[in-house]
């Protein structure tokens, strides 16, 4: 343990604590040659000083010392002792942007587009010299009294070209800011855009920056990877002309994410005022496909294909992630199940609401689970240590349909904030599925007419107008605005004024187009 007063390397002397990160404890330090204050970062004194911990924290300085940018801080000096190294680097005075936002809240959104500018144009100036930060969030970002912002902690930074100091099974990094394609292993292959994973974490910064929470942070760790890979990222409410910026880079294809150049004239509008305006590209990066068993469709019959809108490629892509949790969860099950029972076999011991509009009065039930039935594997031959061996069926009920095209009304029944998950989404479904059995659901946002963010449960119809609507409704007895109303579908935000609200018989709203 150091202590204010002790002498590093016969030079600098340690003044205060300023706190942890990754990798290392930095301390406020004295350089009593120089005489300038400077920080200090050591490995924690808890950390694991293995020869691998040792490079990381001597790679740290490598990589900075590399740099010299406004945005970065800067490298003084490196002392190579035991039982860890130190790296002496300038003393950013204020505090970081992670204090800031705890102290204060959240950022106009001008002053975030401009401090991520700042950090963008670090990254910028790492990537062109081959080194990945790996773990930009808030508390990484240090700002001065003038508010410009300077990236630090490069400590798990990825050297292009460099060997890889992580070992298999080690997470590295703060979970809710890992870009997927890491998660999934192919974050630094030649097949995503140098830096993407940067982009992503910058992205969150951003979000977190302007809305004032975190919107993949889940109550553990391994929940918060999973909403990482999987989970809708809830549109941002309060971020105004940023919001298309976030929206740019929170995509989890990495190819489909703006490139510096791009971003920062996007930074640049949002900063002033100005919205940017984005349209999203399509898929280009081939991720390796997962296998999949043969997914039955909940009808007697197939559905006739429909013309796909732009978001449908998206929406197939979360609906297989989905589907190979649900199957990953079975398998884990199952194999558990297996194992306690071949344990006990050999003799060892074994463990004996409402929310969103329209549609608040529906109740809610528990959803449909899917199923996993173990086959029983034959009679092993003995071994000294026979290993279970498990088989595992798994049906999948699919219930997504193409959404409706463009230019028609439908009955909305519910809707559900993004933000909720997929699972409230299917219990909710499920629910109104007692009354309504064609019931679907659609992602507003593939709508101009409709409020994004949501999952919109409906009838499809097809219904001449909002009138038509109400009156299937009133049919089975739903009645309410909180059950049931007529909503237009378009491409046009002036038709989000097209709803027609119950009674059936004399309705209120905008029931006709025309």
């Amino acid at each position: 343990m150091h202590a204010p007063g002790e002498l590093i390397d016969g030079r600098f002397e340690l003044l205060e604590r300023l706190g942890s990160g990754g990798m290392g404890t930095v301390w406020r330090a004295r350089d009593t040659v120089l005489h300038r204050e400077v920080a200090l970062k050591a490995v924690r004194s808890d950390a694991d000083t293995s020869d691998a911990v040792r490079e990381r924290v001597l790679r740290e300085a490598r990589a900075l010392a590399r740099l010299s940018h406004p945005h970065v801080v800067t490298v003084h000096h490196i002392v190579d002792t035991q039982p860890h190294p130190w790296i002496v680097m300038e003393l950013v005075p204020g505090s970081s942007l992670q204090d800031r936002l705890t102290a204060r809240g959240p950022l106009p959104a001008p002053e975030a587009a401009r401090i991520g500018r700042q950090v963008l144009s670090a990254l910028g100036a790492a990537h062109a010299v081959g080194i990945q930060h790996r773990d930009v969030k808030p508390a990484n970002v240090l700002l001065r009294p003038d508010g410009s912002a300077v990236l630090t902690d490069f400590g798990i930074a990825a050297l292009q070209g460099s060997v890889s100091l992580t070992v298999p099974g080690e997470l590295i990094g703060s979970p809710e800011y890992i870009a997927p394609e890491r998660l999934r292993g192919h974050g630094d292959t030649a097949a995503f855009p140098f830096g993407a994973s940067d982009l992503w974490s910058l992205g969150l910064l951003l979000y977190v920056s302007t809305e004032g929470v975190s919107p993949l942070r889940r109550e553990t760790t391994f929940a918060t990877l999973a909403a990482v890979l999987d989970d809708p990222v809830p549109p941002p409410a309060r971020s105004g002309p940023l919001t298309p910026v976030i929206q740019a880079l929170l995509v989890r294809d990495p190819a489909a994410r703006p490139d510096a150049a791009r971003l920062d004239a996007m930074l640049a509008q949002a900063e002033s005022g100005t919205a940017p305006y984005w349209a999203q590209p399509t898929m280009t990066t081939a991720v390796p496909p997962e296998p999949l068993p043969p997914v039955p469709t909940q009808r007697d019959s197939p559905r006739p294909t429909a013309p796909q809108p732009a978001g449908a490629p998206e929406r197939q892509r979360n609906r297989t992630a989905v589907v190979v949790a649900v199957i990953a969860v079975a398998v884990a099950v199952t194999a558990a199940v297996a194992l306690a029972v071949s344990l006990s076999d050999q003799g060892k011991n074994t463990a004996g609401g409402s929310g969103g509009v329209p549609g608040g009065g529906v109740g809610s039930t528990a959803p449909a689970t899917p199923t996993a039935t173990p086959t029983p594997s034959p009679t092993p031959t003995p071994t000294p240590s026979p290993t279970p061996t498990v088989t595992v069926t798994a049906s999948v009920t699919a219930s997504v349909s193409p959404p409706p095209p463009s230019g028609r009304w439908i009955a909305q029944l519910f809707s559900e904030p993004v933000g909720s998950g997929a699972a409230t989404r299917d219990q909710r479904l499920a629910k109104v599925r007692e009354t309504v059995p064609e019931a679907e659901y659609l992602r507003s946002d593939t709508y101009a007419s409709l409020r994004p963010g949501y999952w919109v449960i409906y009838a499809p119809g097809p219904f001449d107008d909002g009138r038509a609507a109400l009156a299937f409704c009133a049919d089975r007895g739903m009645t309410a605005a909180n059950d049931c109303f007529g909503r237009y579908l378009s491409a046009d935000p002036d038709d989000f004024a097209l709803q027609c609200r119950p009674p059936a018989s004399s309705p209120s709203g905008r029931c006709t187009r025309s």
